[in-house]
């Protein structure tokens, strides 16, 4: 077998078994169409490597029957340990999980200050990669690997961050200078695009090939998964669903264009808004004004409400443009502002169903899953348990039969 074949059906096979959590031997063949010759060859070289591991089949005793007893393999947990972290407005959410996907520990800690730079950033995630450790008993040197999701334009494979309301300034080799501050692989990506990594890995989105993520929190970002794969575009800006246009030379954006959808239905946009109008949501912090202002709507004040109502029609017809573009299976409406249904109410999206195409089927469901960050963070750590899976099967090389 060549070394390329071998290097493919490693990662396929492994993929296979993370997916089952136990399957046996002659049941991948079936399911990944690989020879039995090269499935029994290629897991024992995995087997090997501790990246899996025999385990007794299910209602199997040792004296149950005669012969070997039958076993099914699995992912090894102890094989590699990953973290992941979710950057917020004001904080880092953190999680700390083995191979096989088991949450290990998971902690929160705050930033010093909502935009920083990227050496700044460095060192305080590398206190909180301690902190999350030392939870578990380990120390930094036992993670094999980091996953960052962070708001703004990404390219996730260079681990490049073009814009982040995070970030003091554009155009920032993120991972690089994080993993230069920690010793350790870190793997930085869109937050929305690792909020689909984790419905695809351990969430709604486990039984469907075609989804699409929304997420609501400071700002709003999209995640795709197409055929099971999650799409990023060409130049890693795809999927910024905040950033699509709904109003020409509308609303100023904090990305520094005009007409986003962002600055109509986000925090920022929504108070932006009641001080344009007269509106006082009272003093404090951001989210505190937020939930001021929705409960006023709650309550019949007529202004607040038609700021609230407003934001609504623009999120409508946002989605009403998802599902006339990508006709997805299932959308899944996620994040901190789920826990008010503004965006999300019957009007909305009774709204949203009047602007998509009709055909004589049922349209895209829309479900809501309220992910607190560290499930957030978890996304960040089912990308990083991806790519050092990829990583452990490298060091593996390319040895023919």
């Amino acid at each position: 077998m060549a070394g390329l074949q071998r290097s493919v059906g490693r990662r396929v096979l492994l993929q296979q078994i993370r997916h089952d959590e136990a399957v046996p031997r002659i049941d991948l063949a079936e399911k990944t169409g690989i020879s039995r010759a090269t499935v029994t060859t290629i897991t024992a070289e995995l087997l090997k490597a501790g990246l899996i591991e025999e385990v007794a089949r299910e209602g199997e005793t040792s004296g149950s029957k005669r012969g070997r007893p039958k076993v099914d393999l699995k992912i090894r947990g102890a094989a590699r340990i990953v973290a992941g972290v979710k950057i917020s407005h004001r904080s880092f959410s953190l999680v700390l999980i083995d191979f096989e996907g088991n949450l290990l520990a998971e902690h929160e800690c705050e930033m010093s200050a909502p935009t920083l730079s990227a050496e700044d950033m460095a060192q305080e995630l590398r206190d909180g990669v301690d902190a999350l450790a030392a939870l578990a008993g380990k120390s930094r040197k036992d993670i094999s690997g980091v996953g960052v999701g962070i708001a703004g334009v990404v390219d996730a494979p260079e681990g490049f961050v073009h814009w982040s309301p995070s970030l003091n300034r554009r155009n920032v080799a993120l991972a690089a200078t994080i993993e230069a501050a920690m010793g350790v692989p870190v793997f930085v990506d869109n937050d929305a695009n690792l909020v689909a990594v984790a419905e695809k890995s351990f969430g709604l989105g486990r039984a469907v090939s075609d989804f699409i993520v929304v997420t609501i929190e400071a700002g709003v970002g999209m995640g795709i998964v197409i055929g099971g794969e999650l799409y990023r575009g060409t130049r890693g800006c795809g999927a910024e669903f905040g950033h699509t246009k709904v109003h020409l030379e509308g609303a100023l954006c904090r990305c520094g264009q005009r007409g986003c959808l962002e600055a109509y239905v986000a925090d920022y946009a929504l108070l932006r808004e009641a001080s344009v109008a007269g509106f006082d949501p009272q003093a404090g912090r951001q989210a505190e004004r937020v939930v001021a202002l929705l409960s006023a709507a709650r309550e019949g004040d007529a202004l607040a409400r038609s700021i609230v109502e407003r934001a609504g029609r623009m999120f409508a017809m946002g989605l009403a443009n998802i599902v006339n573009i990508f006709d997805p299976q299932l959308i899944i409406l996620a994040g901190e502002q789920m826990q008010f249904d503004h965006l999300y109410a019957e009007e909305v999206i009774d709204e949203m169903k009047k602007s998509i195409v009709q055909i004589d089927k049922a349209p895209p469901e829309v479900v809501i899953h309220k992910w607190g960050n560290l499930m957030w963070a978890k996304g960040g750590a089912a990308y990083a348990l991806d790519r050092v899976s990829d990583l452990a099967l490298e060091e593996l090389g390319d040895n023919a039969d």
